[in-house]
């Protein structure tokens, strides 16, 4: 069946967010869970990524754009609806178990996406110093192609790049961080081991270079930089965590967004961390990827193909995990016990792989009126909301059934209560007026995966008694709720 993604734009582009996951030991509080929120608040310019263009679902092998390697080759603004998404490739995505050309879909999304943004705020930049540090960026791309991608492509890159776009744009508001242009270059000059000279200004006597750490000048004022730089002893590196390239990010400035700037109130990534506190990380990364690789290798896999940084929330902060689009390939954690750790980064994950989707298929036509009932969240949430929530948790009810079939204590119940959440509320996702096309067949997808873990129910009662205990769940909230009671009944 052929699917094309309809002429009308989604209203909401400020999708909703969900609760963050349960962990073995019990349920989490209620928090909110940023979601897509960290989309640009105004207007973009024409080549920027404010409403992307849709692509097709279409019975075809996936034809997005080849990445380019070089800088000046950002593709042109239409670029993202280039890409063709097979029905077979969307029913494995809606499915939540990782494959190959999912997260080759992802990962192209992304690339093009933030390829698409960089030449956005290279156009908008009103000097031609900017145009002298992508200058740099190129010649360093022609050493390390690598190298280069891997700066441009960084989680907080994408964080200075939307913000940057918006303040190029705004001449009222606060002045666009172009210099953070010229870290960039460095940082690809540096990690591609060319010669260069450059003069930057660090900001509050310290200066980040991306994907690299921080550097600290011995004395103020502007900072000349050559190829030596990094060898002094005034240098932080990034804490890289163990087992792959994922980096504990934080220095980055950029490494969330600011409330003001697109970021939600509730989410604060923790200031740098002490040696004990990348200790800490260390031994709480090390025992999640444990438990990953135990009980669902595949999703652990995907994890590290997908997750480039994780960055610490801080200690007040309402949610467990975040995951926000400007910073593709990141995460926001708190530092948690193993077990909850991974169930985190398996719910993390899924909002990452469902915003790439988003930003070149239209999977509905919803606003962003709160009106529906999330078993994960007390407060009424919109239908984006609602359906990343129900995505994530689907990978997550996954996860714990793995986990339970290990031997996992009490992974039975933690299946049996998220699935259920999950089974609840996908008929009126199913029944939903303002799907596409392409996201019906996307929640059908989701409604097969579903239905396939009969195939290994829990022991006893379990999903009766949780059923049961979601069912009060629901008249509670329908009686907090009652002009909105219809969204509750499925």
């Amino acid at each position: 069946m052929n699917h094309r993604a309809e002429a009308t734009p989604r209203t909401d582009a400020t999708p909703g967010t969900d609760a963050t996951p349960g962990t073995a030991a019990g349920r989490h509080p209620e928090a909110a869970h940023p979601a897509e929120a960290a989309r640009p608040a105004g207007p973009l310019p024409a080549g920027g990524v404010g409403r992307t263009p849709r692509a097709a679902a279409v019975p075809t092998q996936h034809a997005g754009p080849t990445s380019p390697t070089h800088p000046t080759g950002s593709p042109a603004p239409t670029d993202l609806a280039r890409f063709a998404v097979s029905s077979h490739t969307l029913r494995a995505l809606a499915s939540t178990e990782p494959s190959a050309e999912g997260t080759r879909l992802v990962r192209d999304v992304r690339r093009s996406k933030r390829l698409v943004l960089l030449r956005a705020v290279l156009d908008a930049a009103p000097d031609a110093e900017a145009a002298e540090r992508w200058a740099l960026l190129e010649e360093a791309e022609r050493q390390d192609p690598e190298a280069v991608r891997d700066v441009l492509h960084y989680p907080a890159t994408g964080v200075w790049a939307e913000e940057t776009l918006r303040r190029l744009h705004a001449p009222q508001g606060p002045p666009p961080d172009l210099g953070h242009l010229g870290a960039l270059a460095v940082a690809a000059a540096l990690r591609a081991g060319i010669s260069f000279k450059v003069t930057l200004r660090p900001v509050h006597g310290r200066l980040v270079l991306p994907t690299l750490g921080l550097l600290r000048p011995d004395r103020p004022g502007p900072l000349a930089l050559t190829e030596r730089s990094w060898d002094g002893a005034d240098t932080l590196p990034l804490h890289a965590l163990p087992g792959g390239v994922t980096a504990l990010d934080d220095l980055d400035p950029y490494r969330a967004p600011a409330p003001t700037d697109g970021g939600p109130a509730g989410v604060r990534p923790a200031r740098r961390l002490t040696p004990k506190g990348h200790k800490r990380w260390d031994t709480q990364w090390s025992g999640a990827l444990t438990l990953l690789e135990r009980y669902d290798s595949t999703r652990a896999e995907e994890a590290a193909r997908l997750l480039r940084s994780v960055v610490p929330l801080a200690g007040g902060s309402r949610s467990s995990g975040a995951t926000l689009p400007a910073a593709a390939g990141s995460v926001l954690a708190r530092a948690q016990a193993p077990p909850a750790l991974a169930a985190t980064l398996v719910h993390e994950v899924q909002h990452g792989k469902l915003a790439a989707l988003a930003d070149v298929l239209t999977l509905h036509t919803a606003d962003r009126t709160p009106r529906h009932w999330a078993p994960w969240r007390s407060d009424p949430r919109p239908l984006e909301g609602l359906l990343h929530g129900a995505y994530a948790h689907l990978a997550l009810a996954g996860y714990w059934q793995r986990a339970a079939l290990y031997g996992a204590r009490g992974a039975w119940a933690q299946h049996a209560r998220v699935r259920a959440q999950v089974a609840a509320v996908l008929p009126t996702l199913r029944a939903h007026p303002q799907l596409t096309l392409t996201g019906s067949e996307f929640v059908e997808g989701m409604s097969i995966a579903e239905r396939a873990m009969d195939e290994l129910p829990p022991p006893g009662d379990q999903h009766v008694t949780a059923r049961r205990a979601l069912e009060r769940e629901r008249g509670a909230w329908c009686e907090a709720h009652p002009e909105l009671a219809v969204f509750a009944t499925g």
